[in-house]
């Protein structure tokens, strides 16, 4: 294996992820990089971003194109995101096997319908706000963001209500890039487990959703459904992409817009529109920094002469990369009104988001709705905890305290 200078050791907590990513901007197209022990290329330049998210010559399967997979699975706390067999992880015809069995639950049919699935689920949590008295504080975060996506996805998967708690703190800490590797292996266990439990429930009564219908593919045995690990890792997959990264569009949108009034006064004029604010936002602060990752299947050279050696692992830099300052004038600024707002959030090629389209409609659906029935809505400093979310991956606040309506005096 080529040697290389000192990796730029990524804080795991990523308490200044703006200059983190500056900094690796500062290395050029590609930097190499530390993510907890696992040296890696952090890709930040947008065109050979997106040159390699299309290349035959990037696999995201760990099993077949990285060298380092056995070590990774008994020592790196983010194992599971290399170690699941779904199509996340899959490459070439196992990717787009997979990829068509899942897409129909994301198809624009599939998802329309379910648009006053989500407005009747906001119309519920809003009106739960709106029993907050004058001037007390409520956390946006815990009670918009979160509940929202999690209760679609678990409408979606047939998850009973029941469970969604529990689902939702293991799904935080499979984000989480502060736990030990111990730590990390015990959360897995407990949402396989959740999800062998799931499983049972949907086999022994199968209703509309779409694990009973990923379950009756794989039991028709006919080389095209999902094997019985294939299944758990998909439905984690989908509850996984389908509920974190929208809690993060809708967090950063809500603080982007409150934080500063001129934005949300261009669209309550009209000179702007929700699906403005909703592209902005993952342009300037996508749900996922950084999507570990990818692996070289041969010898890769870089635009500055220097080489992806065969087998070395890529992390996909999203949120540096849309702020690259030779992609977006101005790229730090946070202008709904801006006319490009192309963004890599969603990725890009074969591993495209099956969900952006569901995850786009959720948060315009929530905007528009919260600042509808919450005109006077203010961030209220020093009420909660506005660090970011300690977590590498996860891009969001660790609460939202927002004031509803003025304080009566």
């Amino acid at each position: 294996m080529p040697q290389h200078p000192a990796p730029i050791v990524l804080d795991p907590a990523a308490r200044d992820a703006d200059a983190e990513h500056e900094l690796l901007r500062a290395q050029g197209p590609a930097a190499r990089i530390d993510i907890l022990g696992v040296e890696a290329w952090s890709v930040s330049d947008p065109a050979l971003l997106k040159e390699l998210l299309t290349s035959p010559e990037v696999s995201k399967d760990a099993r077949r194109h990285w060298p380092g997979f056995d070590e990774a699975v008994r020592t790196w706390p983010l194992a599971l995101w290399v170690a699941a067999t779904n199509m996340f992880t899959a490459y070439g015809g196992d990717h787009r096997r997979l990829r068509r069995t899942v897409a129909p639950a994301f198809s624009a049919r599939r998802v329309a319908a379910l648009r006053p699935v989500v407005e009747g689920i906001v119309e519920q949590l809003l009106d739960a706000l709106g029993a907050t008295p004058a001037g007390e504080v409520a956390d946006l975060r815990d009670r918009l963001a979160y509940p929202l996506p999690i209760a679609v996805i678990g409408r979606l998967l047939g998850v009973p209500d029941d469970r969604a708690t529990e689902f939702r703190s293991l799904v935080n800490d499979v984000f989480s890039t502060t736990l030990t590797p111990e730590e990390a292996a015990s959360n897995a266990e407990q949402l396989y487990a959740m999800l062998d439990a799931l499983i049972a429930a949907k086999r022994a009564a199968p209703g509309e959703d779409m694990a009973s219908v990923l379950i009756a593919l794989g039991e028709n045995a006919d080389g095209q459904g999902l094997a019985e690990e294939e299944l758990r890792d998909t439905l984690l997959l989908m509850i996984n992409a389908g509920y974190e990264t929208t809690v993060n569009l809708i967090d950063q949108a809500v603080t982007h817009l409150l934080s500063d009034p001129d934005q949300l006064a261009h669209v309550r004029a009209g000179r702007a529109s929700w699906t403005d604010v909703v592209e902005e936002t993952l342009r300037h602060s996508p749900p996922v920094k950084h999507l570990p990752l990818r692996f070289a299947v041969t010898d890769i050279a870089l635009p500055d002469g220097r080489t992806i050696a065969k087998g070395e692992a890529i992390l996909a830099s999203y949120a540096a990369a849309n702020r690259h300052p030779g992609w977006h004038r101005d790229p730090h600024a946070f202008d709904v009104t801006r006319i490009t707002k192309e963004h890599l959030a969603f990725g890009h090629g074969i591993h495209f988001c099956l969900g952006a389209a569901l995850a786009r409609m959720e948060a315009e659906i929530a905007l528009e709705a919260f600042f509808d029935r919450f005109p006077d809505a203010a961030i209220a400093p020093g009420e909660g905890d506005m660090a970011p979310v300690a977590s590498l991956i996860s891009n969001g606040h660790r609460s939202l305290p927002v004031r509803l309506r003025p304080r009566q005096d």
